[in-house]
């Protein structure tokens, strides 16, 4: 069956098979069509363990870091021996460390307030963690089938212990915020697309903020063969495919996201974990710290009037009331980074319920 638009559900259910993975005529002549209906689908093209560990090998990229970044991605285990700390509602004075694996972590559940994790009470304990450790940084990787298991995609997980505080452009002033922005636990992913018929990349996903961008591979920057290179933004972590400055905003007034290629580059290649594939049944072993579905760091409550008075006093006068509309309409209404509202709530899911980020970006 041939449709003449694209399907009306996406993702990792979708029956769909994306345009791309065949070539339909009749009688010698082309038809333009959106996509295919997949009656029948199976999981016979998905890859095998063997077979990931050869598209990993082949594609995984390099993540390049700011020169200035400060707090760079860990592993949960680091965070978990560095001091992680787990907190319950109502009593919150008896904090339980975390064990390496995460085991004593509640299991399942909703998000509904009562747990969440937290950096360690010493002020030189919470330095350290805040910072990062690239040497024993890993990345977590959740492979799904799409379009009807005809793409394979590769979820790559980094995990930062803390994202740091935003920086901002107006015209041609820049100013550091003191702390909007500023959360404990920064998850953040490329996924990459994968042809199961002939193996070839198709397109990786870059995820920023509260959305991302898909790039074709023909519009990727690669090196060491076909590893795509990935850039992280200065503080705030967005992932996007060329260094330079990417405003988020209008009219020269914005977010800046400041990436640059420096020494400080991940190889996800070579510090991986597979967490989740669940069409391989048993043969992969979650952890137990994936099935943790509260909140990777505590809420934060962020006054940002007390924030943007100080930000006033150094902008022009005739430039004030421009400005604090920019505030107040873009970075409240708009929902531009998380971090920057009254009151933030940082969080994460686990991978079972990350999936619904793969099905977004089946479009």
């Amino acid at each position: 069956m041939f449709i003449l638009q694209g399907p009306n559900t996406k993702g990792t259910q979708a029956m769909g098979v994306h345009l791309g993975s065949f070539v339909a005529q009749v009688g010698g002549v082309m038809f333009d069509i959106a996509c295919l209906k997949n009656t029948n689908s199976d999981l016979s093209s998905m890859p095998t363990l063997e077979q990931i560990e050869l598209i990993i090998k082949a594609y995984s990229p390099w993540v390049y870091f700011h020169p200035d970044e400060k707090y760079l991605p860990a592993s949960v285990e680091w965070f978990f021996e560095n001091g992680g700390l787990l907190y319950n509602r109502g009593d919150e004075g008896n904090p339980v460390p975390i064990s390496p694996n995460g085991s004593n972590l509640p299991q399942g559940g909703s998000d509904d307030g009562a747990y969440w994790l937290n950096e360690p009470d010493d002020f030189d304990a919470r330095d350290r963690v805040e910072r990062g450790d690239l040497a024993v940084a890993r990345v977590y990787m959740h492979v799904k089938p799409m379009f009807g298991a005809t793409f394979t995609g590769i979820a790559i997980w980094i995990y930062y212990p803390f994202n740091g505080p935003a920086k901002i452009s107006f015209g041609l002033l820049n100013y550091q915020l003191p702390h909007i922005g500023e959360h404990i636990g920064d998850w953040e992913h490329v996924t990459l697309r994968v042809n199961n018929f002939n193996g070839e990349l198709q397109s990786i996903y870059f995820s920023q903020h509260k959305g991302g961008t898909r790039l074709d591979a023909t519009d990727l920057e690669f090196q060491e063969g076909n590893k795509a290179a990935v850039y992280a933004s200065l503080h705030g972590h967005a992932f996007y495919s060329k260094p330079g400055l990417v405003l988020d905003g209008r009219d020269g007034i914005g977010l800046r996201n400041d990436c640059e290629k420096a020494d400080l580059y991940l190889d996800t290649g070579a510090s991986y974990t597979l967490v989740a594939a669940e069409y391989l049944g048993s043969a992969v072993v979650e952890p137990p710290w994936l099935n943790y579905s509260r909140k990777w760091g505590p809420t934060v409550n962020h006054i940002l009037k007390d924030e943007i008075d100080e930000i006033l006093k150094v902008i022009p006068k005739f430039l004030r009331g421009r400005f604090r509309k920019f505030f107040y309409k873009i970075l409240i209404n708009d929902g531009l980074p998380p971090g920057f509202n009254f009151f933030f709530s940082h969080s994460i899911f686990n991978f079972c319920n990350m999936v619904f980020l793969l099905s977004s970006q089946s479009s």
